[in-house]
């Protein structure tokens, strides 16, 4: 059984976008981290366990050529073996901060070069997995960014050219090295993200390919540890599918 404790107030409202909600718990310092966005903003809010608010940061979306503020399209705590990053994600490009949002260690402009001249640039769908943050675009394709231990020195390592159309979400299962992608051309993809012992480059294995027939895929998650089977929603799909491997 739930009871609803006390609300923590918003200087706006949330945006209606899907994953519009993360959250940062820190168990030492008994606080916990939200992050919600809102138009070109996203606001970070930290909390005691009573729910009193104790600090608010508001983060924009790194202008770029255009005359309209970017919009923000999500934001998502990685929580790496290492360190953490909070990623932002806009019609402009990729951000990486620290985890209280202080310091900006990273931007990624999105290059629009491919785009056809009504289509929408836009970078969607976070997940980490061992060293690597992978962020989902327009195009596509899937980034999957190398991040050091500490520092500003992230690269743009791989790109993942499993799909033609948007990518509508991403989940990783870290302990198995796996990364799933799923995106609006009805397919789901599984990829295996390792690194090489001996070069230390990142190896990228293609798994499998599911495609859900007349299907727009809205979401797509692993369903164990193993990652060994996932579930599909779709939209105005009224069942939940899933998928496990034999």
């Amino acid at each position: 059984m739930f009871r609803r404790e006390r609300s923590i107030p918003l200087q706006g409202s949330a945006a209606a976008l899907c994953n519009n909600l993360s959250v940062l718990q820190l168990p030492v310092r008994s606080l916990t981290h939200f992050g919600v966005v809102h138009g070109p903003n996203a606001q970070l809010l930290s909390a005691a366990p009573e729910g009193v608010p104790l600090a608010q940061r508001q983060l924009h979306a790194k202008e770029g050529a255009g005359v309209s503020p970017p919009l923000i399209t999500q934001v998502h705590w990685c929580v790496l073996p290492f360190r953490v990053l909070l990623v932002l994600t806009s019609h402009r490009g990729i951000q990486m901060y620290e985890s209280d949002g202080s310091v900006m260690v990273y931007w990624h402009a999105l290059d629009s070069g491919d785009a056809a001249p009504v289509q929408a640039v836009f970078a969607r769908g976070i997940a980490s997995s061992d060293h690597f943050i992978c962020v989902g675009t327009w195009s596509g394709r899937v980034l999957v960014f190398d991040i050091p231990a500490k520092g500003p020195n992230i690269v743009l390592s791989e790109e993942l050219s499993g799909h033609p159309t948007s990518v509508t979400d991403i989940a990783s299962k870290p302990a198995q090295e796996k990364l799933l992608s799923a995106a609006e051309d009805t397919f789901v993809h599984i990829w295996k993200l390792s690194r090489s012992p001996e070069s230390g480059c990142i190896e990228v294995e293609h798994c499998h390919g599911e495609c859900v027939p007349n299907t727009q895929v809205c979401g797509a998650r692993f369903c164990d540890p193993l990652g060994s089977s996932f579930a599909v929603t779709g939209y105005d799909l009224s069942e939940i599918l899933r998928f496990s491997s034999v």
